[in-house]
Parts: structure tokens; C-alpha cells; sequence
């Protein structure tokens, strides 16, 4: 499963769900907003509000840290 992350600079959720992905050894790509604005108004059109955002390969997303749908993905 391809997991991406889409976070932004100075997040604490950001941080702690990278965090939590490398300490239980998940691959992920990272998208940093900060460095790509041009996505936001897509993501905002799809029903996100907020960072970070979590997205797979088989269609499951979520937005912010939560260890409990994490541990599922992984």
C-alpha cells in the first residue's frame, strides 16, 4: 500500500504522524504544502481542511494524527 502524507510546515500533527510512521518502519511519501501551495485549493476542494492529511493507494484518507487508523494502514 502507497501511503502519502500531505503536512506543512510548524505542524505538531504533521510531525507526530511522520513520527509514528517511521517508528513502526512505514514507507511514505510526504508532500510538504509549504513547498507546494498550488495543491491546497485541490485538497480544499476535496473536503480537507486541515494538516496533516493522509491518503493510500486504495482510496482510504483522513486528516490529522490518529495512531489508531495509522496502525491500520501499517
Amino acid at each position: 500500500m502507497e501511503i502519502t502524507v500531505y503536512s506543512k510546515n510548524n505542524c505538531v500533527q504533521c510531525t507526530m504522524t511522520k513520527r509514528f510512521l517511521n517508528e513502526h518502519g512505514a514507507q511514505f511519501n510526504e508532500i510538504n504544502l509549504s513547498d507546494h501551495p498550488e495543491l491546497i485549493d485541490e485538497l480544499k476542494q476535496a473536503g480537507f481542511a486541515a494538516t496533516p492529511i493522509i491518503k493510500t493507494d486504495t482510496g482510504v484518507s483522513f486528516t490529522g494524527f490518529r495512531p489508531s487508523d495509522l496502525q491500520q494502514l501499517i
